[in-house]
């Protein structure tokens, strides 16, 4: 009702990258000031329930849901995102050297869908900052997975170098990483999910995470984000190589291009979707990679949750967890409470005693 009522309308006058920068300054410099965080759980955070944590890649989630890659892209906010009610968050997506991104504006709002268009194009400081940043934080109260990428200048054929860098320089600060190499916003990016590149991409990244694991004495999870824009065709062979290849996970799905059924006029500008136009497009990407794995390999649900029902229904699908990204930008940080509570109530009414147990519930 706070950021309906008052911070929404103000935020929504504002330039989208101008009201982004905004709210990370502001969760930033709350959770430094004496008590900052702890006014932060009191407003937004949750009490977490027996019923609703997930203990997942070695990890305890006090919720099944997450806030999405994108949104704090440099680790500056970790520590006040963490007090508003998420069970784990990304950061990132983060690349060896700091870029500038793409020119603006390049973020976009479409009400009438409630979507937002962005291409970023991974701007960020560059993963020694990122360090930095995570290796500050005084507390983690929750699971912090670091989102990485290869720098736009690197060529596909020499990704798997930008993505070990990455994986070398925080892995002593990230509770597990997501391989991102489904952005629509990095030309070229993409291709890295098809053919022979991604089994490649693949093995130096598992090999990167073992040499890290051996060194500092602790085995960390690597998932990988995927698109939703591929054919059943290219789908499969992408969950089937990524199964083979050791890694722990799928994030399903990042945004889209697609523009099917938009009526915001931004509707023509180019980059990724993301919003409840990617809803169950996302949930049927969980759905089928689930029913490949036979719910093998662990799925984080993405896109286009709004309400606990959307969040549930990616559960069912086979999600062990999901995230938020669009929602929090037009509902506030209140949704974390609302998705919570709500969680609990579709999980009962089946009559199931804990989360997990809804985990893939419709191929049963």
């Amino acid at each position: 009702m706070l950021y309906r009522n008052f911070g929404k309308p103000i935020f929504f006058r504002l330039d989208p990258e101008q009201a982004h920068h905004l709210v990370i300054g502001g969760l930033h410099k709350a959770s430094r000031m004496p008590g900052g965080t702890a006014l932060l759980k009191s407003l937004y955070g949750i009490k977490e329930s027996p019923e609703l944590a997930v203990d997942l890649f070695g990890l305890h989630f006090p919720s099944p849901v997450g806030l999405a890659a994108g949104l704090d892209k440099n680790a500056e906010a970790a520590a006040g995102f963490s007090s508003i009610g998420f069970g784990f968050m990304e950061v990132g997506t983060v690349t060896p050297k700091s870029q500038p991104g793409n020119e603006q504006p390049r973020l976009f709002r479409l009400p009438p869908d409630e979507a937002l268009i962005n291409r970023m194009g991974f701007n960020n400081k560059g993963a020694d900052e990122m360090a930095k940043k995570l290796g500050g934080l005084k507390k983690r109260p929750i699971p912090i997975a670091v989102n990485i990428g290869k720098n736009k200048t690197t060529p596909n054929e020499e990704a798997y170098n930008d993505y070990k860098k990455c994986i070398q320089a925080l892995y002593p600060e990230a509770d597990f990483f997501v391989v991102n190499i489904s952005s629509p916003n990095t030309p070229d990016l993409r291709n890295l999910q098809h053919g022979s590149e991604l089994a490649v991409l693949l093995r130096q990244v598992v090999d990167e995470m073992r040499s890290q694991g051996e060194k500092y004495g602790a085995s960390k999870a690597v998932l990988v984000k995927i698109a939703p824009d591929v054919t059943d065709e290219e789908l499969e062979y992408m969950v089937d190589t990524i199964s083979k290849s050791g890694v722990s996970g799928i994030i399903a799905t990042n945004t889209t291009v697609s523009r099917e059924g938009l009526r915001h006029p931004h509707a023509k500008e180019t980059g990724g979707l993301s919003g409840k136009p990617l809803q169950e497009r996302s949930t049927e990407i969980v759905r089928r990679v689930y029913r490949q794995t036979g719910g093998s390999l662990p799925i984080i649900g993405s896109g286009g949750i709004f309400n606990s029902e959307d969040a549930y229904r990616k559960i069912r699908a086979g999600a062990s967890l999901v995230e938020i990204y669009t929602a929090l930008i037009y509902e506030g940080p209140e949704i974390n409470r609302k998705l919570y509570s709500g969680l609990k109530e579709c999980m009962l009414r089946d009559g199931f005693k804990h989360i997990s147990e809804a985990v893939g519930a419709d191929h049963r």
